[in-house]
């Protein structure tokens, strides 16, 4: 009697511990059908995704749910997908790979956006003396650092014969912080760009004094992915890759209903969101020897100006390509 208590008894747990393996498995399952996507306030393409649920319902039939994770910044987004904790980084300034390849961070380089060189600038406030960068010697400057606007600052100041961190005192602060020195009269410029740039523009009357048009900076976004994640779900990025070219094709021809779409989705005025889409080229393309090219020419004044610790390879970074 006691040997058949003993069977049962081991058959309940031996059944538990199955049930219980099989949960886990089950778990991590759902768990691998997922992709996690990292977005900021300047992410349109993405945010409108989001928005109306098109990457769900296009991966929906790969069994693959999407997690949205927002950030205040890019250079925090593609740290993130080596840390393993994201799988696609939304678009970041050309300078943002280039300070996490210094730090180490892997990631794939897997979509851009092609130039938009009036999408980010240096402005002044409206009843500013200053006319031209030039004008800034001796005054204060805010930037995020790592950020486009880094390297429009370096370039600009570069070319209008100013040293940078000695003739203009530079500020590193990200975009909430820089808006509110700016507007309070606590620095005399701030290099930033869109939707930043179009609302400082259209609410208090800044004046953009330099952009990327007049000083040769192209300015490209770059969609950083994880590696591992892009090896192991070539089909998830390849869905991903053709939404993000539908959405940024859709935005270009219909500005009117993209900036309403997206306006409330960000918070801003339809205005503000219509002027900084009009300056973005929201086309997606793969990554092309020119832009990896420029990254070298950015990464190479980045050492020379000592704003990156030593120098580094682009190419040695993996490009997607389909």
């Amino acid at each position: 009697m006691r040997s058949k208590f003993h069977a049962a008894a081991a058959s309940v747990v031996l059944l538990g511990l199955l049930a219980l393996g099989l949960g886990l498995a089950s778990e991590a399952l759902a768990q691998e059908k997922k992709i996690r996507i990292g977005f900021q306030k300047s992410s349109t393409l993405l945010i409108i995704l989001k928005g109306q649920g098109t990457l769900e319902k296009a991966l929906e039939p790969l069994g693959v749910a999407v997690e949205w994770n927002e950030f205040t910044s890019g250079l925090p987004m593609v740290e993130a997908l080596n840390m393993g904790h994201l799988d696609l980084s939304a678009d970041v300034a050309d300078t943002v790979p280039l300070f996490a390849q210094s730090a180490g961070t892997e990631f794939t380089y897997f979509l851009q956006e092609k130039p938009s060189p009036t999408a980010e600038g240096i402005v002044v406030p409206k009843d500013s003396p200053a006319k031209a960068t030039a004008d800034l010697k001796g005054r204060k400057l805010a930037v995020a650092k790592a950020s486009g606007a880094h390297y429009l600052t370096v370039v600009a100041l570069k070319k209008a014969g100013l040293v940078f961190g000695e003739d203009v005192e530079v500020n590193y602060l990200q975009p909430a912080d820089a808006r509110t020195a700016f507007e309070s009269g606590a620095i005399d410029a701030w290099a930033t760009w869109d939707p930043f740039l179009a609302t400082v523009e259209i609410t208090s009357g800044a004046r953009k004094i330099d952009d990327g048009a007049s000083t040769g900076v192209s300015y490209t976004r770059f969609y950083p992915i994880s590696t591992p994640f892009l090896r192991d779900n070539p089909e998830v990025a390849k869905i991903v890759a053709d939404e993000l070219g539908k959405i940024g094709a859709w935005v270009k021809g219909n500005p009117d209903d993209a900036a309403e779409l997206q306006a409330p989705l960000v918070g801003l005025d339809i205005a503000i969101v219509k002027l900084g889409n009009s300056r973005r080229s929201y086309q997606v393309a793969q990554v092309d020897d020119p832009a990896v090219a420029e990254q070298q020419k950015i990464a190479d004044l980045f050492v020379e100006e000592k704003l990156l610790p030593k120098p580094i390879k682009v190419a040695d970074v993996p490009v997607w390509k389909n």
